[in-house]
């Protein structure tokens, strides 16, 4: 189930809630991860045994990192079992497919004949958010073998973290050493509850009323032929799609947030303004926070980040972002805007204080970064290069002929839609972000949250696009 359904707002919030708050204080860690299973299962029960199993691999590589009498050379076993396990698991899922068909086009193009590609390689299911809770689970005996976790008190308190269901699907990635003590004791307060229950408001209705009108928009304009694409339409779809995504990735985060809240986690913030950022640079200061910290924590900093003079800290930049563009999907346009933004990123960091966010007005150097990110959102929307290479000559103005492109823009820019496009972008660049207005609570703002809640609730049964793009990833 999604957060934005009548299932989840009217059956699954309120059972679940009540049953934790109603159970004994020893017995609501069992709750929650009851409570995370089941609404993973949802989906598909099969899931939850993977889900299971790699829970099972990281408690136990977690008892050889730090468990009695653990040697150093048990310490590495443990620490590779729990990487290479996850690593596989997830390879196998995501990336089976996408290997088979890299390895056939090379046999191609070295002029050997390839075999077709096994039928069960075509049946592999992508499990629901598998990036985001082995991505978790997997930081639990890294955290432990660095020494900046202890290890979980049972295996029910792990397993009741990997399961937390108001992130386990698409985010913010979640530490084990930032709620290692959450899980065993954390505060149940009004004032905390009120706040989660602001906080999820705000995420609903930016997801009902921003991010689902800017999809048909965006799926219009991407899926259009390339006969009927002009350039007006083609950047009205290009800005619906970077709103819609931001506004549909924010809204799961402000509202898992807002859960976390509810049963008294305190998650981290995953988003601040991103689009206001005046460089790429501090665009991933900005944008899904949680992966770029994991990313640079887990990945930059042992790659050796900067320590290793300045050839070897752009070629792991590069690396970084690339991996990067992988785990958000199996396929070489997802590669496409991780070096995109990982050469930004490099040329960046040599021209120093040299590039445009330094020297140009804030303004311009925003919008500037602006244009730079909605290029990688046309590679990243795009299912191949060859639609990818259209969808560039179309914003050029190199498509479309006059009476079918001015049809298909006529069809497009709604007054409602363009609405929307004004009021969306007027929120990113102008509006403070969920956390900046939620800082300081007051009635007054849980009134508001409540209002524009109800009525995104009453606009829920009335839209058939209601998905959530991350979840895909």
């Amino acid at each position: 189930m999604v957060f934005s359904s009548h299932l989840f707002v009217f059956y699954f919030l309120p059972l679940s809630l009540l049953f934790y708050y109603a159970a004994p204080k020893a017995w609501r860690i069992g709750v929650l991860a009851l409570s995370g299973y089941v609404f993973y299962g949802w989906w598909n029960p099969w899931f939850c045994l993977l889900m299971l199993v790699s829970t099972a691999i990281d408690y136990g590589g977690g008892l050889m990192v730090s468990g009695p009498g653990a040697t150093p050379q048990r310490r590495k076993v443990g620490l590779i079992l729990s990487v290479t396990s996850n690593l596989l698991i997830l390879g196998f899922f995501k990336y089976c497919g996408f290997a088979v068909g890299a390895a056939g086009a090379v046999a191609q193009g070295l002029g050997i004949a390839a075999p077709e590609a096994p039928e069960w390689v075509t049946r592999i299911v992508l499990p629901v958010g598998i990036s985001f809770y082995t991505f978790q689970s997997m930081s639990y005996c890294i955290d432990l073998y660095r020494g900046h976790a202890r290890r979980a008190p049972t295996f029910l308190h792990f397993a009741a973290y990997v399961s937390l269901y108001p992130q386990l699907v698409a985010g913010p990635i979640v530490r084990y050493e930032t709620v290692a003590g959450q899980l065993v004791e954390r505060p149940h307060t009004a004032a905390g509850f009120v706040y989660g229950m602001t906080r999820f408001g705000v995420g609903f209705a930016k997801k009902i009323l921003l991010a689902n009108p800017m999809g048909p928009v965006a799926d219009a304009a991407f899926g259009a032929h390339p006969d009927v694409l002009s350039a007006p339409a083609a950047w009205l779809g290009l800005v619906a799609y970077a709103l819609q995504i931001y506004f549909d990735f924010s809204a799961y985060s402000d509202m898992a947030i807002g859960l976390g809240r509810m049963f008294g986690f305190t998650f981290d913030e995953n988003f601040a303004s991103p689009y206001r950022a005046a460089s790429i640079t501090e665009f991933w200061r900005r944008w899904h926070i949680s992966l770029s910290t994991f990313l640079r924590d887990y990945l930059y900093i042992p790659l050796g980040g900067n320590r290793r003079g300045a050839g070897r800290t752009y070629v792991n930049l590069m690396t970084v972002m690339v991996l990067g563009g992988l785990w958000h999907g199996a396929g070489w346009t997802f590669v496409a805007w991780g070096a995109l933004h990982g050469g930004m990123l490099a040329l960046e960091r040599l021209l120093g204080r040299a590039t445009p966010g330094f020297r140009l007005p804030r303004p311009l150097a925003v919008g500037l970064t602006f244009l730079v990110v909605l290029a990688g959102w046309v590679f990243f929307r795009s299912e191949t290069f060859g639609v990818a290479a259209c969808y560039f000559r179309a914003l050029a103005g190199g498509s479309g002929t006059a009476e079918t492109a001015g049809l298909l823009c006529a069809e497009m820019a709604t007054p409602y839609t363009l609405v929307m496009l004004a009021v969306g972008l007027g929120i990113v660049f102008f509006v403070p972000n969920s956390q900046s207005l939620l800082r300081v609570l007051t009635p007054g703002k849980v009134v508001a949250a409540m209002a524009v809640f109800l009525l995104a609730v009453a606009l829920m049964f009335t839209q058939g696009f209601n998905p959530f793009l991350y979840f895909q990833f």
